[in-house]
């Protein structure tokens, strides 16, 4: 399957990658209604860590053994077999956490208004991930590997 790969050492630690999953996750699909006119504002699926020189973008490795999916007590995470994908039913969350703790790369982040978890879905409803699309420096690829 394919996967969103960061690149360290051409990353500028810009964040155009988080506001594209927000802009990408609004109800809007508009940068500026986003920030400014939905509420509560969406949260971005992915992560920019930072330290000294060195930044990357981390989000779900939809990982071919979701420790994730075994920790969840209520059914909420899902590995669809067939596209490899790690999806969130937020329907059957009931916010205990378990995914949170499980996730080896820490990338299961609560949502504190739905009091859900939120995670990267790989932006089903387009070709390459928003994130991908918006890296100015090519410093997230999309590939199998």
């Amino acid at each position: 399957m394919k996967r969103v790969y960061p690149r360290e050492e051409v990353c500028i630690g810009c964040h155009l990658c988080e506001i594209a999953c927000i802009v990408e996750h609004s109800a809007s699909k508009d940068i500026i209604k986003a920030f400014k006119a939905e509420t509560p504002r969406p949260t971005a699926r992915n992560l920019v860590e930072e330290e000294g020189a060195i930044s990357f973008s981390v989000s779900c490795r939809h990982c071919n053994e979701p420790p994730c999916v075994q920790a969840c007590i209520s059914g909420a995470m899902v590995k669809d077999y067939q596209s490899g994908v790690v999806r969130h039913l937020e329907e059957k969350c009931m916010g205990c956490w378990s995914c949170i703790m499980a996730c080896p790369y820490g990338v299961i982040r609560k949502n504190p208004v739905r009091k859900t978890v939120i995670k990267c879905d790989l932006c089903p409803e387009r070709p390459i991930p928003a994130c991908v699309e918006a890296c100015p420096n090519r410093a997230l690829i999309f590939e199998e590997r």
